[in-house]
């Protein structure tokens, strides 16, 4: 289990983390989201190690991962910025991952094939969606109990992430490792994540199970006798309110049968009800708040 108390961070004047909490069950995938500028490099960066917390601590599995070797040789992590040594070829690197990680030269073979990848390719030659399967390659063989992945996707063509995420689901279902998935593509992280975080202004402002949180969150149309404002609805948990005359499109946060019967209160002519998905949900969290104006 991953476990990040009270993280703050702080680069000159400028807070980037203010009081991070968060744990990440093994066999899971939790999903990153946030505008950029939000703290989620950061984030990642201070679970793998690089960087320091200024105070607070980050565990996995009982160990600090910045002040314990051996966490750290516990953590892929496949930056959104990816370095490879000047002239380096797969096997090169496959020689540095073997002195430094519990590596699998079965897990090796197996993924070499799966992306495609020829082991005398000579890495900075390669294109950035070349050179990111790469990255997966030595993510994927190194064994790691825990993978951090920032904008995983970033110029994989389809076929290579159906094969990435097959990989992911293969080894959570095999060794229950858990993965941490950074990403703009809200869809893909829909498609693989069973639980998420919203990082907003340094600070997680809504996490939890995916499912869940969405089957709390639905849109209601409503149609009614009269027009009704905002302020009609007071007592419901309202993340965003549109409307055109009598009929009013609201997204609601609460159990669906505890708002439908509030709603039936007004005595609507229409009530439908529909399903919000991950993007939309992320959007009207951030409405709520203010940072999106309706």
């Amino acid at each position: 289990m991953l476990k990040i108390n009270q993280v703050y961070k702080q680069f000159g004047s400028k807070e980037v983390l203010k009081g991070i909490n968060l744990e990440i069950q093994d066999g899971s995938i939790f999903g990153l989201v946030g505008i950029n500028g939000a703290g989620k490099s950061t984030l990642l960066r201070l679970i793998a190690g690089v960087y320091e917390a200024d105070s607070g601590n980050i565990i996995l599995n009982n160990k600090d991962t910045y002040h314990d070797e051996t966490a750290r040789k516990e953590i892929a992590f496949v930056s959104d910025e990816q370095y490879f040594p000047l002239g380096s070829t797969v096997e090169n690197l496959k020689m540095l991952y073997q002195t430094m990680y519990n590596f699998s030269e079965e897990k090796f073979q197996k993924y070499l094939e799966v992306f495609g990848l020829d082991p005398k390719m000579v890495v900075a030659n390669l294109s950035k969606g070349m050179k990111r399967r790469v990255s997966l390659l030595f993510a994927l063989s190194m064994q790691p109990k825990l993978i951090l992945l920032d904008e995983a996707y970033d110029g994989l063509e389809p076929l290579a992430r159906l094969n990435f995420k097959k990989a992911l689901t293969e080894l959570i279902e095999d060794e229950q490792i858990s993965v941490l998935i950074s990403s703009h593509n809200l869809k893909e992280l829909e498609d693989i994540c069973d639980s998420f975080g919203i990082l907003e202004d340094g600070k997680i402002i809504s996490y939890g199970d995916l499912l869940e949180s969405k089957e709390m969150i639905n849109k209601y149309q409503v149609v009614f006798t009269e027009d009704k404002k905002r302020e009609d609805f007071k007592n419901l948990d309202i993340l965003h309110f549109s409307n055109e005359g009598r009929v009013c499109q609201l997204v609601i946060r609460g159990k669906e049968e505890v708002v439908k019967a509030t709603l039936e209160e007004m005595q609507p002519l229409l009530l439908d009800v529909l399903q919000v998905n991950f993007e939309e949900l992320f959007i009207y969290e951030l409405e709520s708040r203010g940072q999106i104006h309706e």
